[in-house]
C-alpha cells in the first residue's frame, strides 16, 4: 500500500482555506480515494471543525497550539484518522497567523516522523483583500508591519500560491495583485482559483499531484517580530446555545451576528481578520463570515431553514484587546438574539491574545545520510 499523500494548505486569517480543503476533499473522495482532515486553532470551539464534520468529512482537530508548536499533536491526530486504516489523503490546514512551516512542519514529517507521508508542493492562498494592501505598501493596509511581516513570511516559503476569491475581483485587480507577486517573490508559480465556484479548482489539483524538489523554502524568521505580529489579534471562540420563542431564520440570525460586530469594530477602530459564526441544529447547519473590515459578510454556507433552537459558535480574530473583544461579542450575540426573539446562553468562551511560537522542531538544513541538523526556533 502507497503512503497517505500530506496535503498542508496555509494562507492568511480569511484566505479561503476552509472553503477550498473542503472542495479538495470532495474532489479526492469522488475518485475513491479516502480523506482525512486536520484542523487547526489556538482554541477549542472551531468554525472550521464543526462545519467540516457537518458537511459528512472525517475531521481530527489539533486545538490549544499551531502545529508547529505541538508537532506531536499533529502526528498523534493523523494516526487516529480513519476507522480500519489510514486515510489515502490526509489534509491540514494552519492557523492562518502561522508561517515558518516549511522548516517546523514540512521537514519533520520528512525527516523525524516514523511514519512515512507523501506530502504535496506547500501551497499558500492569498487573500485579496488585505494582500493586495500590503503588496502595494499602502497606508492603512488594516493591519501594523508586524503583521504584514507573517503575511510576507507566508508567501516567501510557499512551493506555489494561488489568488483566491477572484470571482470577487475585476480582471484588472487580479492581474495587478499577480504581477506584485511575481515581482516581489520571484520563481514561485502564481495560480488563480475561486475555491466557492471552482474557477481555476483543476489547476490547483493539478499541482498538487506534482511530485519533486519541494519543500525547500527554509527561511531567515525573526520570532520577536512574528510573535507581536500575532499578538495584535485578539482571539475569540465561544458556544452559545439559542432558543427562540418562536422559530426563526438561521441564517438571518448568523448575518446579523457578523454585520453588528461589523459595525462595532468598525466603530472602535478595530481591523477584522476573520469572523466566522455556524449554527447547527439536527443536521443542518449555516455559516456566515467576515474576512475584512472593508468587505461585506457573507453567508458562505446557507442552512436554508428556519429552527427553534440551534447551536451557534462565534470565531473572531480582532486586532483589539481581548477584553474588550469579549465585551463586544457578548453584547452582540444578546442583542442579535434578543431581536430574533430569543434567549441566548454563552456555554463556552475562550478569549486572549496567542503567546509567542516556540516550534517542537525547526530544521533549517537538508537531512544527509550522517546528520539531520535541529535547531530551536530561540537559537
Amino acid at each position: 500500500m502507497s503512503n497517505p499523500r500530506f496535503v498542508m494548505i496555509g494562507g492568511f486569517l480569511g484566505a479561503g482555506k476552509t472553503t477550498t480543503i473542503a472542495r479538495l476533499a470532495r474532489h479526492y473522495m469522488a475518485q475513491g480515494l479516502s480523506v482525512g482532515i486536520v484542523t487547526n486553532d489556538q482554541t477549542t470551539d472551531l468554525v472550521d471543525t464543526n462545519s467540516l464534520r457537518a458537511q459528512g468529512f472525517d475531521v481530527g482537530e489539533v486545538a490549544g497550539s499551531c502545529f508547529c508548536c505541538n508537532f506531536n499533536a499533529l502526528t498523534s491526530t493523523v494516526e487516529t484518522l480513519g476507522v480500519a486504516e489510514r486515510p489515502d489523503v490526509i489534509i491540514a490546514e494552519p492557523v492562518g497567523s502561522c508561517t515558518d512551516l516549511v522548516a517546523t512542519v514540512v521537514r519533520p514529517l520528512v525527516q523525524i516522523y516514523e511514519q512515512p507521508l507523501d506530502v504535496a508542493p506547500y501551497g499558500v492562498i492569498i487573500k485579496p483583500s488585505h494582500g493586495a494592501k500590503i503588496l502595494r505598501n499602502e497606508a492603512g493596509a488594516g493591519f501594523s508591519p508586524k503583521a504584514a511581516y507573517i503575511f510576507r513570511k507566508q508567501i516567501e516559503e510557499a512551493d506555489f500560491v494561488v489568488i483566491n476569491r477572484i470571482d470577487e475581483m475585476s480582471a484588472e485587480a487580479v492581474n495587478d495583485l499577480a504581477q506584485r507577486l511575481e515581482e516581489q517573490f520571484p520563481g514561485r508559480p502564481i495560480l488563480r482559483m475561486s475555491a466557492k465556484s471552482g474557477e481555476g479548482f483543476a489547476a490547483f489539483c493539478e499541482f498538487l499531484e506534482q511530485r519533486g524538489d519541494f519543500g525547500q523554502r527554509v527561511m531567515d524568521v525573526d520570532y520577536d517580530i512574528y510573535a507581536d505580529g500575532e499578538a495584535e489579534l485578539g482571539w475569540l471562540n465561544s458556544q452559545i446555545r439559542v432558543t427562540g420563542a418562536q422559530p426563526f431564520e438561521l441564517d438571518d440570525l448568523l448575518l446579523d451576528i457578523i454585520h453588528r460586530l461589523r459595525t462595532e469594530f468598525s466603530t472602535i477602530g478595530a481591523e477584522t481578520a476573520h469572523l466566522k459564526t455556524i449554527g447547527l441544529w439536527e443536521g443542518f447547519y449555516g455559516v456566515a463570515n467576515l474576512v475584512s473590515s472593508f468587505t461585506e459578510p457573507e453567508l458562505s454556507l446557507p442552512s436554508n431553514c428556519r429552527v427553534s433552537q440551534a447551536s451557534v459558535v462565534v470565531n473572531a480574530r480582532v486586532a483589539t484587546d481581548p477584553a474588550e473583544l469579549e465585551r463586544l461579542v457578548r453584547e452582540v450575540v444578546r442583542a442579535a438574539c434578543t431581536a430574533v426573539p430569543a434567549e441566548s446562553q454563552i456555554d463556552t468562551l475562550q478569549c486572549f491574545r496567542p503567546g509567542r511560537p516556540v516550534p517542537t522542531h525547526r530544521i533549517l538544513e537538508e537531512a544527509t545520510a550522517q546528520s539531520t541538523h535541529l535547531r530551536r526556533a530561540d537559537n
